[in-house]
């Protein structure tokens, strides 16, 4: 490149050297632009829409994430684990798709610790106490308020420790009295079970349901976390699989109204109630093992 530009006239030198400076800079800007792109929160001063878009990464050196997805009632089930002590924990596990997750559980060598609910589910039923039946040591938790049995209950500021990775548990009742969601010890990201989910929320129609529990749960413990943060809901039935606090704080047509708008609508949301209600709370009431 430099011997074709020093053959140019003087005027065609200086243009050339002047578009090869700008490529140059505008790939850097490219190139930090996709470093923002696949691992938001990375960059102090950037506008958090614009730095985190739908990923996942986490800032949190030496964690293994997956997750997980059951298609009849939309939930996400999350693994997460320290990549050096290999102690896992898991968050809302299905039953239907037990053997899939102890499976991978299996083939990546994890010690499974602690599987969590959010909250005592109505749509589908908690393969956590099928589970510990099957795994040597492992251990249920659930909030304290959800009425539920469990090995551990989870009150607000607790931590979950896998290795050197924890959950602190924030309270975050609205859908359910029990509701909780987990927050990685970073603030990179959080699970916010059902009560915030993207560009939605929970229902507040049954089990202890309350729109103004709801609105200041999310409001309160939720968008306050940082922009950056990551949101991982317990279901998504549009295919949308992550979120961030700044769109929700910005996007979501919920909560993005004022306290009396947001319970006239789920007040009126008229909703069927959901099918496996009549035998997912009972049996999530005793860690999923009712009549199984």
């Amino acid at each position: 490149m430099c011997s074709v530009i020093s053959g140019l006239r003087p005027a065609q030198r200086a243009l050339a050297v002047t578009l090869r400076l700008r490529a140059s800079t505008e790939g850097s800007r490219y190139a930090a632009a996709e470093s923002r792109r696949f691992c938001p929160g990375g960059s102090a001063g950037t506008d958090p829409l614009r730095a985190t878009s739908r990923s996942y990464c986490s800032r949190m050196a030496g964690l293994l994430f997956r997750q997980l997805f059951e298609s009849e009632s939309s939930t996400y089930t999350y693994l997460l684990a320290d990549t050096e002590t290999r102690d896992a924990i898991l968050i809302d596990p299905v039953l239907e798709t037990i053997d899939r997750d102890l499976k991978l559980v299996n083939e990546l060598g994890l010690n499974l610790k602690v599987a969590v609910n959010t909250h005592c589910h109505a749509d589908h039923i908690t393969s956590t106490g099928l589970m510990k039946k099957r795994l040597v040591g492992l251990k249920s938790a659930i909030s304290k308020f959800s009425g539920a049995s469990a090995d551990i209950f989870l009150s607000e500021g607790d931590k979950i420790t896998f290795g050197k990775h924890y959950l602190t548990v924030r309270e975050t009742p609205g859908h359910t009295d029990g509701c909780v969601s987990l927050v990685s010890g970073d603030q990179s990201m959080v699970f916010t079970g059902d009560a915030l989910l993207i560009r939605g929320c929970g229902r507040t129609d049954f089990q202890q349901g309350c729109p103004k529990s709801l609105y200041e749960s999310v409001h309160q413990k939720i968008f306050t976390l940082p922009d950056h943060c990551l949101i991982y809901p317990a279901h998504d039935y549009l295919g949308q699989t992550v979120s961030t606090v700044g769109e929700e704080r910005k996007f979501n047509p919920r909560l993005t109204k004022n306290l009396e708008e947001f319970v006239n609508i789920m007040n009126n949301l008229n909703l069927p109630k959901p099918k496996k209600i009549d035998i997912s709370v009972p049996a999530n009431l005793v860690c999923g093992v009712h009549q199984v």
